[in-house]
């Protein structure tokens, strides 16, 4: 903490003190989890401190704030992190060390917050460190799910889901604030009526409704004593327990307000396969976008009196199109309970909400049946109708005649209502999330609005955070990077090109080794722990951990693991360097290729695993629940990133950016962030495989790629695919992966084969393992490689991402906070 002096004695008693007055006992009876308990609420009592104090300001110099919105929020665990940005994690652990605690094992004790799943989920917690490290005042906002979206657990190689119950102990890095919780209507009818003034009136009537109940958790900025807010939305019954229905023998009926509270908030990203998980994730949204803006709202008006000032104060940014129906909620509340006119309150909503798209897949915008939309949203839908409505008027006006511009662009169209439509025509700003997805998104998917609004678009490509995955997940390579370039890189991550000059140096090349195989020890020793799989820290650590979706082909990493099985076993002595090829990834529940893949790739892993005639040359580990926590030790150890998605597919990645932080080759295409990564380190320390964007494209515009003909040409190919189906990983139950097999041969019904290009691709990505086969053994060129990784990351800071939002799209004020601290 910026002058402040850490006071061990002090932080000891408190410890103490808090482990008796919460559990009774004393340090030496205090469980694990009771002590990370303890510690916990010493260091929030720290925390609490620059808390009051930045709202104190926030109060007093009223400044702008972003409230960033989001359906996920991928925190990870909040104690070490939280040491980390109050600059006093080493002082801590020494002092827990002194009265016989682990700082690694109280960490352990902390379960990673439920409250994400993949990519969008992360960046969002990165920026939230962003926000409060470069002192801007901003709020996130999200749901605080029970159980998350699951648990994963692999039995018998299959994915199963279970509770994620990451509150069963409490969690103190939480403050529950009833004082401002919200009603949520859902359901009735709108009665229509005139005021004094002949001006009408909208009423929901016959609504079911909860209270949204805010818990707000800390972000602190690095050592600046900022600390701004996630908000996390917790749904109760407005009339909880009926008594008189219970009385009367209507259990159902007395129950019926707490069960739909509950349901709210059990889950993330329910299974929507059905129409009731359609139901449910419709207001999920509407329930945390509606209690979002109602605080927001009343925290304005606390300050302000004008309603058109709004924009000048308030930014909503909407990540993805899951918080979209925000526009028509702003619209609601501007209109119907402020009472102005419907051409003041598009003028105020459309200069104060922003949209971020994450996606160039088509099914991935978000479209909602207008029948569900309509019945339990009503006074929403009308707002969009009228949205709708005023909007195809003007395109009509602008492209006469031309029908098929009201088709792709309309926001109401074919029984659907297009959340990504409605965030383009409301939002001041769009932007894409890497170069390549946002001219694909400009040319491509969303060329209608683009050539309608050129002024809208812009990019701002994907950023992490050095603070949580270099300064805390890799403490050996962050002291190493702290010894040759200086502590400035945490706060500026561009201050780590003075590697650059470095790269050569036998000495630092020999340190950096030696820090990667520290790690990778320290990885093997969790493998071992949870999948009893004994690894090789001196092979090559070939890593592919991210949500498990068929274009970011998983399928076609493990079909080259058993391409090079096939190969070791007809060949055992080729030259062939060990490899270890680790996977984690969550498949969504009712995504049967995603689960059908990894029960491939756990029963690959158990056929070449167990079979001792290829000396251990390659291990295949699929870590079970991959989460941020396990995701820090697997960043740190990689030697190899496998970033293999199908071009024009990836809007950026992130997972990209972490591993080259922490010194990993990258093995990819040229997608997403990749093409930038590629940018900045140059050909010669990446290896680039298969076909471009563009090539991709066309294929899928002209349909003229015919994956059999790979299929029947190259017999490595043919060999691999068929032993899906001949029982050579699936001797019990030869048609178990008969569904994978079916996506790259055969035709489904509107759809083509390999709609991924994994066969397409195949070749050129075996031809790039190669190389990373043969480069390997050359330490030498391989440490420098990975050095001059780390020196080129500096763009992929998310600091450089939120200072780019800053500057072209919220226009927001630094704030600075001081305390005394302890």
């Amino acid at each position: 903490m910026r002058d402040k002096v850490f006071n061990k004695k002090k932080f000891i008693e408190s410890v103490t003190d808090h482990v008796k007055s919460m559990y009774r006992k004393t340090l030496k009876d205090a469980s694990q989890q009771e002590l990370y308990q303890a510690v916990s609420e010493t260091v929030k009592d720290v925390i609490m401190d620059e808390w009051i104090a930045t709202q104190e300001v926030m109060d007093k110099k009223d400044p702008k704030v972003v409230y960033y919105m989001s359906m996920e929020f991928l925190m990870g665990r909040a104690l070490g992190n939280n040491l980390i940005n109050l600059s006093a994690y080493k002082e801590v652990a020494q002092a827990l060390r002194e009265i016989g605690v682990d700082i690694n094992a109280i960490e352990d004790q902390e379960p990673d917050p439920a409250l994400g799943n993949g990519g969008l989920g992360r960046l969002a917690a990165c920026f939230m460190d962003s926000l409060a490290t470069l002192g801007y005042p901003a709020y996130g906002c999200g749901i605080r799910y029970r159980y998350g979206m699951f648990k994963q657990q692999i039995s018998d190689g299959f994915q199963i889901e279970v509770p994620d119950n990451w509150l069963k102990d409490g969690y103190p890095f939480e403050l529950r604030r009833p004082e401002y919780c919200y009603e949520v209507k859902f359901g009735g009818h709108i009665e229509e009526s005139t005021d004094e003034n002949g001006n009408l009136k909208f009423t929901q009537k016959d609504y079911q409704s909860v209270l949204a109940v805010p818990y707000d958790m800390p972000v602190l900025g690095y050592d600046n004593d900022v600390v701004n807010a996630l908000i996390i939305w917790d749904a109760q019954p407005k009339n909880g327990f009926s008594l008189e229905s219970f009385d009367v023998g209507d259990y159902d009926k007395a129950v019926e307000q707490e069960n739909l509270a509950r349901n709210l908030v059990e889950v993330l990203y329910p299974n929507d396969n059905h129409v009731k998980g359609k139901e449910l994730r419709l207001k999920q949204q509407y329930f945390f976008v509606s209690a979002s803006i109602q605080r927001a709202m009343a925290r304005f008006k606390k300050h302000h009196s004008d309603l058109h000032e709004l924009p000048e104060k308030v930014v909503f940014q909407m990540n993805d199109t899951h918080p979209t129906v925000a526009v028509a909620e702003l619209m609601r509340i501007l209109v119907d309970e402020e009472g102005l006119s419907w051409e003041e309150a598009w003028d105020i909503t459309t200069k104060t909400v922003a949209y971020t798209n994450h996606t160039i897949m088509a099914e991935a915008l978000e479209k909602w049946p207008i029948e569900i939309f309509q019945r339990l949203l009503p006074r929403v839908y009308q707002i969009v109708d009228e949205i709708n409505r005023r909007f195809v008027n003007e395109v009509r006006d602008r492209y006469p005649g031309n029908e098929d511009k009201v088709r792709k662009m309309a926001i109401l169209y074919d029984g659907q209502v297009k959340m990504a439509n409605l965030a383009i025509v409301a939002g001041y700003s769009v932007n894409g999330v890497a170069k390549l997805h946002t001219e694909i998104l400009k040319n491509q998917e969303l060329h209608d609005f683009y050539e309608m609004f050129p002024e809208k678009f812009n990019n701002k490509t994907n950023g992490i955070t050095q603070r949580r995955f270099l300064a805390h997940a890799n403490p050996l390579l962050a002291d190493w990077a702290t010894k040759h370039v200086g502590s400035g890189w945490i706060t500026d991550l561009s201050k780590m090109s003075g590697l650059e000059k470095l790269a050569d140096n036998a000495d630092v090349q020999r340190e950096f080794m030696e820090i990667k195989r520290a790690n990778k020890v320290r990885l093997a020793k969790y493998i071992k722990e949870h999948n009893g799989i004994d690894v090789n820290p001196d092979s090559i650590f070939d890593v592919q951990v991210k949500r498990l979706h068929e274009y970011k082909r998983q399928l076609m990493n493990i079909l080259h693991v058993m391409y090079l099985y096939n190969k070791i076993k007809e060949n055992p002595s080729m030259d062939f360097y060990p490899r270890t090829f680790i996977f984690g990834a969550k498949a969504a529940a009712g995504y049967k290729n995603a689960k059908t893949t990894i029960k491939l790739i756990n029963s690959v892993a158990d056929v070449i695993n167990n079979d001792a005639s290829i000396n251990g040359k390659i291990k295949v580990v699929f870590i079970e629940d991959y989460k941020v926590s396990n995701a820090e030790l697997i960043f740190a150890a990689a030697d190899v990133s496998e970033q293999i998605s199908t071009a024009s597919k990836e809007a950026s990645g992130t997972g990209n950016m972490k591993f080259m932080l922490n010194g990993a080759l990258t093995i990819g295409t040229m997608d997403g962030a990749n093409v930038e990564m590629y940018d900045e380190v140059g050909s010669d320390n990446m290896f680039i495989f298969g076909m471009s964007s563009d090539e991709v494209i066309a294929h899928e515009k002209n349909h003229d790629y015919y994956p059999a003909d790979i299929y029947n040409n190259d017999p490595d190919i043919k060999k691999v695919v068929n032993q899906m189906v001949d029982g050579t990983y699936s001797p019990n139950d030869h048609e178990l992966f008969r569904v994978l097999y079916n996506s790259l041969l055969n035709s489904q019904p509107g759809t083509d084969a390999d709609r991924y290009f994994i066969l397409a691709d195949f070749r050129s990505y075996a031809d790039a393992q190669q190389k990373i086969n043969a480069y390997y053994q050359d330490k030498k060129a391989w440490a420098k490689s990975a050095i001059l990784n780390m020196a080129h990351v500096g763009k992929f800071s998310s600091d450089r991402t939120i200072q780019e939002y800053v500057d072209d799209i919220w226009h927001l004020q630094k704030i600075t906070v001081n305390t005394l601290g302890v």
